[in-house]
C-alpha cells in the first residue's frame, strides 16, 4: 500500500522542497552518469533522472513507482525519461540495465521478506552481466527513528503558497523488532485538519542485508557508511552497498 504522503497529489508536489538536493544525490548522480541505461525503482518524483537528461546522460533512464501522485510530479517535467507506474512485479524484466539504484531509502519501505526477496530477484534478472545495483538503508545502530519526535518540525510551501508544516512521531514506543512504525503529520492554517500518513520502514543490518542478496543471485563488493565514502562503521549513518550479479 502506497503511504498518503505519496499518493496525495497536493502532498506529493511537497517532496521536492522538503527533500531537497543533497550529498546522497550527488552521488547517485555521478554513478548515472557513468552508466548507459539505468533504472530507478522508487523513483519519486524522479528528480535523479530528471536532472541526469537535462545534463545530457544519453542511455536509456526509467524510473518505477507505484505512487500515481509521484509520477505526475515526474511527468510534468516532459523529458524523454520512461516513467512507469508500479513495482518490480509490473513486467517480467530482462538482462537490459547497467545500473539499477533504489535511492531515498526507498529499500526500507519493502517491509515484508518476501517483498525483499521479489524485488532483489527482479533487480538480479534486470542487470546485465558485470551491472550494479546501488543502494542505501539507515544504519540501525545510529538509531535515526529517535530524532523523529514532533518538536522537529520542518517547513515547507505548497504550489499555491500555502505555508506547511510537518511533523514525526514513533508508534509503538519504538521499534518492533527491525520495524519503525510513525506517523507523518502536514499541518497548515490554511487547511481545515492535519492530513496524517502513516508508515512503516524496515532497518535491517549488514548481516541480513547481505543474506537476502546473496539468496537473489547477487553479490555485495562495497559498503560505505556515508556519502563521502567513508567507511561503514556501527556509529555510521548510513548501508550504502553497491552490488553485483554473483559469478
Amino acid at each position: 500500500m502506497v503511504d498518503h504522503s505519496f499518493a496525495d497529489l497536493s502532498l506529493a508536489a511537497l517532496y521536492d522542497s522538503l527533500n531537497p538536493w543533497g550529498p546522497g544525490d550527488d552521488f547517485y548522480l555521478g554513478l548515472v552518469r557513468r552508466a548507459g541505461d539505468v533504472l530507478d525503482i522508487g523513483c519519486g518524483t524522479g528528480q535523479l533522472l530528471r536532472r541526469a537528461r537535462a545534463e545530457g546522460h544519453r542511455g536509456r533512464l526509467m524510473g518505477l513507482d507505484p505512487a500515481a501522485a509521484m509520477l505526475v510530479q515526474a511527468r510534468a517535467a516532459g523529458q524523454d525519461v520512461e516513467w512507469v507506474l508500479g513495482d518490480t512485479r509490473v513486467r517480467r524484466w530482462d538482462p537490459e540495465f547497467d545500473l539499477v539504484v533504489m535511492t531515498g531509502h526507498a529499500f526500507q519501505a519493502l517491509v515484508g521478506d518476501e517483498e525483499i526477496r521479489g524485488c532483489l530477484r527482479a533487480v538480479r534478472e534486470a542487470l546485465r552481466p558485470g551491472g550494479r545495483f546501488v543502494f542505501e538503508v539507515r544504519n540501525p545502530a545510529a538509531r535515526a527513528w529517535e530524532r523523529w519526535t514532533p518538536d522537529r518540525a520542518y517547513e515547507a510551501v505548497a504550489a499555491d503558497g500555502t505555508p506547511v508544516r510537518v511533523t514525526h512521531e514513533v508508534l509503538d514506543g519504538g521499534p518492533q523488532g527491525d520495524r519503525v512504525r510513525f506517523t507523518e503529520t502536514y499541518e497548515s492554517d490554511r487547511w481545515p485538519v492535519p492530513r496524517v500518513s502513516r508508515s512503516v520502514l524496515r532497518f535491517l543490518d549488514p548481516g541480513s542485508l547481505a543474506g537476502f542478496l546473496a539468496a537473489a543471485g547477487l553479490a555485495v563488493v562495497e559498503q560505505y557508511g556515508d556519502w563521502d565514502g567513508r567507511p561503514l562503521t556501527p556509529a555510521a549513518p548510513e548501508i550504502i552497498t553497491v552490488a553485483t550479479p554473483a559469478a
